[in-house]
């Protein structure tokens, strides 16, 4: 694409809307949201008004249309996802579309053909991928500073749970928050899962299991060659955001800790202080969200390959569904048996 300026739009304006929206705005010049659109109006026109976004669509429709908008960013819900990839696709807009793709495989399926069909380019929003924190752990790897690697430890916890209305429909703890770390696991060690073991279990609020879901889990990978993995989850941390990983190697390890925002302690007679790690995801990846928008945009405006495929974006689905029936059967489940 001959272009300096890509003219995007954007579907959804909740939570992840109003990044993307506000990383386009005032961190990725190469970028201009051009129109927005979301179930509640009010909400599209909020963001429309601080980020500069100078239209307000009706619709998806509307916005998948528009000859002047070349990609589309998909925040919607995520029973939305498949359908609009597929319709975005058919419009000819290369896509950006938030994690995860579908619940269904079949419906994962049929949105990356019509991705393929239409030759269109689409990312995946695993924004984790462009921390520069492990970002350094994967390049460990990849240059064997480490040596062959041999364990790998993620935590990921977050600091309060999420409303049970958004527990009902999430998908549970797997699809909704242990996918971005099946993603991190395949992205470090530079290899596929085959077999996956959960042990879980509800220890932070009675509803989430009433609502068929659990809030704490321990999920042991093993990889086709021969890296043991294990994910640590809960939804619950009172200090704040926990985003920790560990890989050990035969020559050495390298770990990530959390962020702060800042790298004060406080010394005193009855102990050695320093404030909490940033409290969730809007602060500790904002410098991850602009990169990843940046890297799809110079993907499209370069006519290059995105640095997260659809591929990508069905695998951790695939590992998700294989937890879960582990959790459930009580036993190792090979990747091949999700179907």
């Amino acid at each position: 694409m001959n272009a300096t300026q890509l003219n995007v739009g954007i579907i959804g304006a909740g939570r992840i809307g109003k990044v993307h929206a506000e990383t386009i705005a005032f961190r990725v010049p190469e970028a201009r949201a051009i129109s927005i659109a979301d179930v509640n109006r009010e909400a599209a026109e909020t963001v429309a008004a601080r980020c500069g976004i100078p239209a307000v669509a009706e619709s998806a429709d509307q916005i998948l249309a528009n000859p002047d908008i070349q990609a589309v960013l998909i925040c919607s819900s995520t029973d939305t996802h498949a359908d609009l990839i597929s319709r975005a696709a058919c419009a000819g807009k290369h896509i950006f579309c938030e994690k995860p793709i579908a619940h269904s495989l079949a419906k994962i399926d049929a949105a990356l053909a019509a991705v393929e069909q239409a030759g269109v380019k689409l990312q995946i929003g695993f924004n984790r991928r462009f921390d520069p924190n492990f970002s350094r752990v994967r390049t460990a790897v990849a240059r064997g500073e480490i040596g062959a690697p041999r364990l790998l430890h993620i935590i990921s916890r977050d600091p309060v749970p999420p409303p049970i209305s958004y527990v009902k429909v999430s998908g549970g703890i797997f699809l909704d928050m242990t996918i971005h770390d099946f993603d991190m696991a395949r992205f470090l060690i530079g290899d596929e899962v085959e077999e996956i073991y959960t042990a879980a279990g509800v220890m932070v609020d009675p509803a989430i299991g009433e609502a068929g879901d659990l809030d704490t889990a321990l999920i042991v990978l093993r990889f086709r060659n021969g890296v043991i993995g294990m994910i640590d989850n809960c939804r619950q941390a009172a200090y704040g955001y926990d985003q920790r990983a560990e890989i050990l190697g035969a020559v050495g390890k390298i770990a990530t800790e959390n962020c702060y925002p800042n790298q004060a302690t406080l010394s005193l007679g009855d102990g050695v202080r320093r404030d909490l790690p940033f409290n969730f995801f809007m602060e500790r990846y904002t410098e991850s969200y602009t990169a990843e928008v940046r890297a799809f945009v110079l993907s499209v405006i370069e006519d290059q390959p995105t640095k997260v495929t659809g591929l990508d974006g069905r695998i951790p689905v695939v590992m998700g569904l294989a937890a879960r029936k582990s959790f459930d059967e009580h036993r190792p489940v090979r990747l091949d048996e999700i179907q």
